[in-house]
């Protein structure tokens, strides 16, 4: 009986032994991915599932309590093994163990949606940034792609990273030459018109060759995204109005090119205005299915509006 109470007591020992251990001493260093969009939930997941903390439930009451939800930002943490809610949450909160930040720039933003983003994510200042990106005409160069960046990051490093991503990736683009009558500012224009314009990939040389062919004709462009750009903001459903404000970025009231890229385009838009379809057509109109019929002929460009309205109204 003495040498089981013996036994018990010993097994006692080493299980408190062993708690202690758990709860008290430091455990190895850990990186915890949170990824953008993750509320307190998915953030408590993902701390329990890399062995930081013991409960998600009294994490996420904690988020609650404190009212910290909104804090919890996007980003790779330094954390360690077996914390307390309580330490994993005031680290969550403070900049000092964010080693990155997950920050998506999707393809054809204006330089304006890339400083929100990034100011929302606590990166680098957007007005600041802003600033710098329009002195630097970096309008279409600011690349879209998924980058990991820091807190507090300066503005011009931000941009420096983005633009040395374009360079990467779509200045060996231009090694193999432009078009006829075409040249780097012109293709990057041309590329940002695509970005908008353009919802099925397989369509974008499309595009481009009938924007090129208008332009090489002296034509006016007359795209929609550019009088968007013009009005500052992605407008849908134009108007006649805002087709005639009066901007160099609208191409319905100016002949020729914009003076500039109106967004960011991705790989795709620029490799379409570098190698545009061999394509007569100088007119296109969107079907309503994603996608759009061309034409070169601007009679039966008119017919195929007609069609697709009839279509709309049918229900088709």
């Amino acid at each position: 009986m003495i040498k089981t109470l013996k036994k018990l007591l010993y097994a006692a020992a080493v299980l408190l032994l062993g708690l202690s251990l758990y709860f008290c001493w430091p455990g190895a260093a850990v990186t915890v991915s949170i990824p953008e969009g993750s509320g307190a939930g998915q953030v408590a997941s993902s701390l329990k599932r890399e062995g930081v903390i013991v409960s998600a439930t009294w994490f996420k009451v904690l988020v609650k309590l404190t009212g910290t939800g909104k804090r919890l930002m996007p980003g790779e943490y330094t954390m360690r093994r077996h914390m307390s809610a309580e330490e994993a949450l005031w680290r969550m909160t403070h900049s000092t163990y964010v080693s990155s930040i997950k920050i998506v720039i999707p393809e054809g933003w204006r330089m304006e949606q890339v400083a929100e983003r990034l100011e929302a994510n606590g990166v680098t200042p957007g007005k600041p940034f802003l600033e710098l990106a329009r002195a630097q005409k970096m309008e279409g160069y600011l690349f879209p792609s998924t980058y990991y960046l820091k807190k507090n990051t300066p503005p011009q490093e931000v941009i420096n990273l983005l633009k040395f991503e374009f360079d990467r990736q779509i200045r060996p683009l231009f090694f193999k030459g432009f078009p006829q009558g075409m040249d780097e500012h012109k293709t990057m224009i041309i590329a940002s018109i695509v970005e908008r314009e353009a919802v099925d990939d397989n369509e974008r040389p499309l595009i481009a060759a009938v924007y090129i062919n208008r332009y090489r004709k002296g034509m006016p462009l007359e795209a929609d995204p550019t009088t968007q750009y013009a009005l500052g903001y992605w407008k849908r459903g134009l108007t006649y109005a805002d087709l005639k404000f009066k901007s160099p970025y609208n191409t319905y009231v100016v002949g020729g090119l914009p003076p500039g890229p109106i967004c960011s385009p991705g790989y795709s838009s620029v490799a379409a205005a570098m190698a545009p379809a061999d394509l007569d057509a100088l007119y296109f109109v969107a079907d309503r299915k994603g996608k759009h019929i061309f034409n070169a002929s601007f009679k039966e460009h008119l017919k195929a509006k007609r069609r697709v309205e009839q279509a709309a109204k049918a229900g088709e």
